[in-house]
């Protein structure tokens, strides 16, 4: 990854994207703990949910290596949205590509010539002007192709660090095997050390700790949790009174534990009042913070919800209610709440723990998108 500049925002509460180490804090140990094992030749595994800082982390991570004049090729992936293998292949191809322009013009240009036979097109990101990638495998090519771009990283003369987010996609590709083909590639390559990080808990856990998986035990396992809360407090005041304002603690103690300290959930609020407000210490100024951000992504709530079946409504709306439920199944919510039947409760369960609108924590089944959580309370 191409060395970022860090800029003075105007807002220092950044909820999308990472803007520098002048805007990341925190994560000391972790950050410390991945780079000492990238160096000693060990891949890591990075499990958390979303909207807790993981990509960040990542990002920051690459800036630290290059800030360090670590003369690492950091390359950062995410195949969410990918669909297949060659989907899959397309997106890690065209990372490496996008990251090759971003360097010096010996080294782009050897990367280019690696990937003439993959005939990519070239154009500037709408957003950024800066230039992307568009790859096209032959399906036939498929493995090919992947065992190419992995050669060719293997053999470049700069240590390769790749990162691949929401790595548990590859576990619902239609081809069967694509995790013993990976694992049989990765297993071999010393120039390149990898970071698969991924938000949906167990399946991660399945990959990776799982006897009969193929990349059993074959990385460090690291979950990722909330930033310690006064830590974040300090982080928070003092840009409040860096403009002569104020962030009162038990105010902040309630943004914080509204949301059990996610950190995309907390930026958000935080963003909001540092734009409005220049002392922060009534709870409505929060209640109304909030509220900003659910009224708009209300369209799209009400979209999701109409959606859903009654039973998967009634189900959704209860466990928003009461905020986190241990057993839906038993008897007690089920009346408490009006549900249908215990096996009508599970079935609305598994839908929407599969549409990822619910999420299974150690602690009970919690509602995925905490906004969505207070527009559910409000219905």
């Amino acid at each position: 990854m191409a060395r970022k500049k860090t800029k003075k925002l105007e807002n220092p509460f950044v909820y999308q994207g990472y803007e520098g180490p002048e805007y990341f804090f925190d994560r000391t140990e972790e950050t410390e703990y991945i780079l000492s094992s990238l160096r000693n030749g060990r891949n890591i595994t990075l499990i958390s949910p979303r909207k807790i800082g993981k990509t960040g982390l990542i990002r920051h991570l690459f800036h630290q290596t290059n800030s360090a004049k670590d003369d690492i090729i950091c390359i950062y992936v995410d195949i969410f949205a990918t669909q297949n293998l060659q989907q899959f292949v397309e997106t890690v191809g065209r990372a490496i590509m996008e990251e090759a322009l971003q360097r010096e013009k010996s080294f782009a240009s050897k990367v280019i010539d690696f990937f003439k036979g993959l005939r990519p097109t070239f154009s500037p990101d709408p957003m950024t002007g800066l230039p992307t990638v568009t790859l096209n495998v032959v399906p036939v090519q498929v493995e090919i192709t992947l065992k190419s771009l992995f050669d060719h990283l293997e053999k470049l003369d700069k240590r390769v660090c790749l990162a691949i987010d929401e790595f548990q996609q590859i576990a619902c590709y239609p081809e069967k095997g694509v995790e013993a083909l990976l694992r049989s590639h990765i297993q071999f390559m010393h120039n390149v050390r990898f970071i698969f990080s991924g938000s949906r808990m167990h399946m991660m856990e399945e990959m990776f700790l799982s006897p009969n998986r193929p990349f059993y035990q074959s990385t460090q396992l690291m979950t990722l949790s909330p930033l310690h809360e006064d830590i974040y407090y300090e982080y928070a005041r003092r840009f409040f009174e860096e403009k002569r304002g104020q962030l009162d603690q038990g105010i902040f103690q309630r943004i914080y534990r509204s949301f059990d300290g996610y950190t995309w959930y907390v930026q958000a609020v935080l963003n909001r009042l540092y734009e409005q407000e220049r002392v922060v210490k009534d709870e409505q100024q929060v209640a109304d913070a909030i509220l900003f951000h659910v009224g708009s992504n209300t369209p799209h709530y009400q979209t999701v919800f109409s959606f859903l079946t009654d039973n998967q409504r009634s189900l959704l709306r209860a466990i928003a209610v009461v905020g986190i439920v241990k057993q839906p199944q038993s008897g007690d919510f089920i009346r408490s709440h009006n549900l249908p039947s215990s096996s009508s409760v599970k079935t609305a369960l598994e839908t929407l723990l599969e549409k990822e609108l619910i999420y299974q924590t150690t602690e009970g089944y919690i509602v995925y998108d905490r906004f969505f959580a207070v527009w559910l309370k409000r219905l």
